[in-house]
């Protein structure tokens, strides 16, 4: 079984697309390259731990 077929992981990967176009949406401009950066950042660092877990 692959990391891939995780619920959580299926899960968290949708996530990261749904916050990575909502900080490009919705962020007003001056936050959008700082915050909006470190907020997609965060978001696929959960998907990666999950990852790192798996092979643990």
């Amino acid at each position: 079984m692959s990391y891939k077929k995780l619920a959580i992981w299926m899960m968290s990967k949708d996530l990261v697309v749904d916050i990575h176009g909502m900080t490009l949406d919705q962020l007003p401009k001056f936050e959008m390259y700082e915050e909006g950066s470190q907020i997609r950042r965060s978001a696929k660092s959960v998907k990666s731990s999950i990852v790192e877990g798996y092979g643990r």
